[in-house]
């Protein structure tokens, strides 16, 4: 292992004071770092040496190791842009709940040192492929790690959609919406709109109304191996589909939405961890 790639939350005032350190501390461990743009510009307000480093296009370009400093957000993100490169990513928590980014400053360097010498754990999450097909044709495509989720813009009208399950006939759901989550992403929205808590190792996707029309429409849990389908049969005056809250695109009736499991994974690294309850004991304040 000899490349790491920093990545920051844009404009977060601990980036500055926690970038130059790491960067001089991986730099005298012979590491080769490559920064965002974020990071750079962070680095750049406190004079630090960093231009050769910065990098502006992530294609094609493989590091051996992506350290994410910031939220689930910012995390979401970089396991976007690294899709196909396929790093391994650590991530540290420079936001609030951060069930994704688990490492705290203080346990950055330890966690580095366990990585680099091999005594690490390494959590293959599963990714979710949507397609988007109108007209017969397919117009876009989306991976999310957490979500996608199917939402009106507007108050006024509910959203209508046919929902099929490896062709089988679900039923017609009127609501707000749909959110179809991954394990991963089974304590994100799916859980604020009443969605089941789901072990990140059990093979399964999720399909969670959001303000069901009929009380009867439930969450419901098919295996990671279904493929999903949701035509809009009557569309809201604006509907979307978004990706991880961070992608996505304007919905028109009749469209069909099909989501399955993508080939792609997501790989989160850390020294050690706590059991999965433990993490939602810490994060949701459980007792």
């Amino acid at each position: 292992m000899r490349t790491v790639a920093i990545f920051s939350k844009p404009n977060h005032p601990q980036v500055a004071h926690v970038a130059p350190e790491l960067v001089a501390w991986l730099r005298q461990r012979g590491y080769k770092t490559l920064l965002d743009d974020p990071t750079a510009r962070a680095m750049a307000t406190v004079g630090a040496s960093f231009e050769e480093d910065a990098v502006c296009d992530w294609a094609g370009l493989r590091p051996d190791l992506a350290i994410v400093l910031g939220g689930d957000g910012t995390l979401l993100r970089v396991a976007r842009l690294l899709r196909d490169a396929q790093v391994p990513l650590l991530g540290v928590n420079l936001g609030t709940l951060g069930f994704l980014a688990e490492v705290a400053i203080p346990q950055l360097y330890a966690n580095l040192e366990g990585i680099f010498s091999r005594c690490c754990l390494y959590d293959i999450r599963t990714v979710l492929a949507a397609e988007i097909y109108r007209g017969g044709q397919m117009v876009a495509q989306f991976d999310a790690l957490n979500d996608a989720v199917v939402s009106k813009g507007t108050l006024a009208r509910i959203i209508a959609f046919e929902i099929k399950v490896d062709g089988a006939r679900v039923s017609i759901y009127r609501g707000d919406g749909l959110v179809i989550a991954t394990p991963t992403g089974s304590t994100a929205y799916s859980l604020s709109a009443g969605g089941p808590i789901i072990h990140p190792a059990v093979d399964a996707l999720v399909m969670t109304p959001i303000c069901p029309h009929a009380l009867t429409n439930r969450p419901v849990i098919v295996r990671d191996s279904s493929v999903i389908e949701i035509t809009l049969v009557d569309a809201a005056d604006q509907t979307f589909l978004t990706m991880d809250g961070q992608q996505g695109i304007p919905l028109e009736d009749g469209d069909r939405l099909v989501c399955r499991k993508s080939p792609y994974v997501v790989t989160l690294v850390r020294l050690a961890r706590g059991s999965f309850f433990e993490v939602l004991r810490n994060k949701l304040n459980w007792t």
